[in-house]
């Protein structure tokens, strides 16, 4: 009854962890990256208002006219790209949507596409359902898994059609400075290569200014910046995203989103205005505590005596386990069983992401210090018993 395509893809790794953990009493988990924090209360109040006041009838299937007009003065103030809401720009349901109906817009079959790793789990499963080929480009931790154009530039072929990256990064918690952007849109440019650039943590940066690949020279024609509500303005419920590109591009994604989706949730799409226009102010507020987590995080597994290089953006870090003999699935299942912490193998990400886990710190500073101190006594733990553990996986 299946078809192979379907077949060949991986269920979620971060599912799989969040499952078990949703059957267990007394867990902390870091693994699902969801703001603990309430949509803001304007915005809330907005979406209510609008049941009542703006009704729940479709939108235009591109998305309220009102937020498309929001989001191109918000992308020009914040990033300086320039976007007309009339014909650049589709309102869909979580960003999700919109890099799934960028890569059916531009992918045909046998298409290659770039897949720096560790890397979102979506994107490779995405890929394959646009008939792609995911062709993996590694990222390293001592590189602070940021992109290199010269990680790039020997898996480029004839059949390389896209590159789909997201920064400020999941799971990996990197971030492009500026230069490094500049030599990889020189490569893509040379190769007449689409851009998907998720976005979505644009606005969860620490210390650095975030850089659109949009804004650089050459790439705004051949680049589709995805974005949306779910993660600086804690909005995961509502199910809103946005694409931004060249008007022939939104054209064809839009031509896939009306037959599959229609239009996004009206009233999600009457807060998410109310969130570009006036609640900023709680996304900074967000986000300078999600800076003091960061720190404290990344200290306490260095403390630990992890390797763990220091995330700049989102709200993941990703400490490296590999040297407890384990590999990233069993430390997170043990670590489950043992001190009901779950958090996501970086295998979920690829290949590359093996010998790490991600670790959200979008949870209170209480569960955080609770997680660590759990986490610090299985690792001593296995420490001690790391000959009868590794004797145990030999066995088995």
């Amino acid at each position: 009854m299946l078809s192979e395509r379907v077949q060949t893809i991986k269920p979620s790794g971060i599912r799989k962890f969040f499952d078990i953990a949703a059957t267990m009493e007394g867990v902390i988990s870091l693994g699902v990256g969801e703001p603990d924090f309430p949509t803001p209360d304007v915005v809330r109040e907005a979406g209510v208002r609008s049941i009542f006041e703006k009704g729940t009838k479709y939108t235009a299937n591109s998305g309220l006219i009102q937020l498309r007009q929001s989001i191109s003065r918000y992308l020009e103030r914040r990033f300086e790209v320039e976007y007309d809401p009339q014909d650049q720009i589709l309102v869909t349901v979580g960003g999700s949507e919109a890099v799934d109906l960028a890569l059916r817009a531009v992918v045909n079959p046998g298409d290659e596409v770039l897949l720096p790793e560790p890397t979102y789990v979506s994107y490779n499963a995405l890929t394959i359902m646009a008939g792609g080929v995911p062709v993996s480009v590694p990222t390293y931790e001592k590189d602070d898994f940021r992109l290199t154009a010269e990680a790039i530039r020997p898996l480029i072929t004839e059949k390389t059609k896209a590159i789909v990256f997201c920064y400020p990064n999941n799971p990996t918690g990197a971030v492009m400075e500026k230069e490094d952007l500049m030599a990889i849109a020189e490569v893509l440019r040379q190769h007449n290569i689409v851009v998907i650039s998720d976005e979505i943590y644009a606005e969860l940066v620490y210390g650095i200014e975030h850089t659109s690949i949009a804004s650089l020279p050459g790439m705004y024609e051949r680049t589709v910046l995805v974005s949306g509500f779910s993660k600086a303005f804690s909005m995961t419920g509502w199910r809103l995203g946005y694409a931004c590109g060249p008007a022939e591009l939104i054209a064809a994604m839009k031509k896939i989103h009306q037959y599959g989706i229609m239009s996004a949730p009206t009233m999600a799409q009457w807060a998410a205005i109310e969130a570009l226009e006036s609640g900023m102010p709680e996304v900074e507020k967000m986000r300078v505590e999600y800076d003091k987590r960061r720190k404290f995080i990344v200290q306490g597994f260095r403390d630990m005596g992890l390797s763990c290089f220091e995330p700049r953006g989102a709200f993941y870090c990703f400490p490296r386990i590999s040297d407890l003999g384990m590999s990233s699935d069993d430390f997170c299942t043990a670590l489950l069983e043992a001190e009901k912490v779950a958090v996501v193998p970086g295998s979920a990400f690829g290949d590359c992401g093996e010998g790490f886990v991600r670790v959200s710190y979008a949870y209170s500073v209480e569960s955080i210090k609770e997680a660590l101190l759990r986490i610090d006594r299985f690792i001593k733990q296995a420490v001690r018993e790391s000959g009868k553990w590794k004797a145990g996986r030999r066995s088995s």
